[in-house]
């Protein structure tokens, strides 16, 4: 694992389900993500890219194949230590996932509710920052009803953000967003790699970012058929 490595993933393979009807989605995947940069895994419904982003987030446990995360092996880590290395990322998804009683602010607070022993007001120190990275200090007090489907997003970014974390893991975060606002979320995240040194591993079928990516992996059937570098 060189150094720069946040992840490596190394003849990973994974099965649902048991006897008859077990079955493979995952075949020998290997790739490595470096400090900083965003990478775009893509590739059709069913072909493993969110199998493999829950594996690298610590949502499911390994069952053959290395995969090394901050570098710790999750080959075979407790539960406890799944936990732990599950508060040093970020996870941004398709729907928001926002509470729709809670204002922006306080929604961003949950981020960093996750790290025991964080003050309140600290807590909502940093929620504001986070706000106002992603362009939204006017907007800390807004419930979600009040904000449009960009600004949800950029808010379950800011969550995703706030507590710092190494690496951020994506699943189609843009694909119910409009083009500018899509634009929006992916240069964020990729300013916080120039910026902050973090990583992203975001999944999409969304080609409208893909000449944001620094690299991106293609899957087919369980299995990287193409690495295309774009930086």
């Amino acid at each position: 694992m060189d150094r720069e490595d946040i992840v490596s993933v190394q003849g990973l393979n994974h099965w649902f389900g048991t006897g008859e009807v077990r079955k493979q989605a995952l075949y020998d995947v290997s790739l490595a993500l470096k400090r900083g940069s965003l990478t775009v895994m893509m590739g059709p419904s069913g072909s493993g890219k969110t199998t493999v982003l829950t594996l690298i987030g610590c949502l499911r446990s390994v069952q053959e194949g290395s995969v090394r995360l901050l570098g710790q092996e999750l080959m075979g880590a407790t539960e406890a230590q799944l936990i732990l290395l599950r508060r040093r990322l970020g996870f941004i998804f398709q729907a928001h996932n926002l509470h729709e009683s809670l204002t922006a602010v306080q929604n961003v607070v949950m981020g960093v509710q996750v790290h025991p022993g964080i003050a309140d007001d600290t807590a909502e120190t940093a929620a504001a920052h986070a706000l106002g990275l992603v362009g939204l200090s006017d907007r800390i007090g807004y419930l979600p009803a009040n904000l449009s489907g960009g600004q949800k997003q950029r808010v379950a970014v800011a969550r995703a953000l706030v507590s710092t974390p190494a690496l951020v893991l994506a699943d189609e975060p843009t694909a119910a967003l409009d083009k500018d606002s899509a634009a929006e979320v992916v240069d964020l995240l990729k300013r916080m790699g120039k910026t902050r040194g973090t990583t992203t591993l975001l999944v999409t079928h969304d080609n409208r970012i893909l000449d944001r990516a620094d690299r991106i992996l293609s899957l087919e059937d369980g299995r990287i058929v193409k690495i295309e570098e774009r930086a």
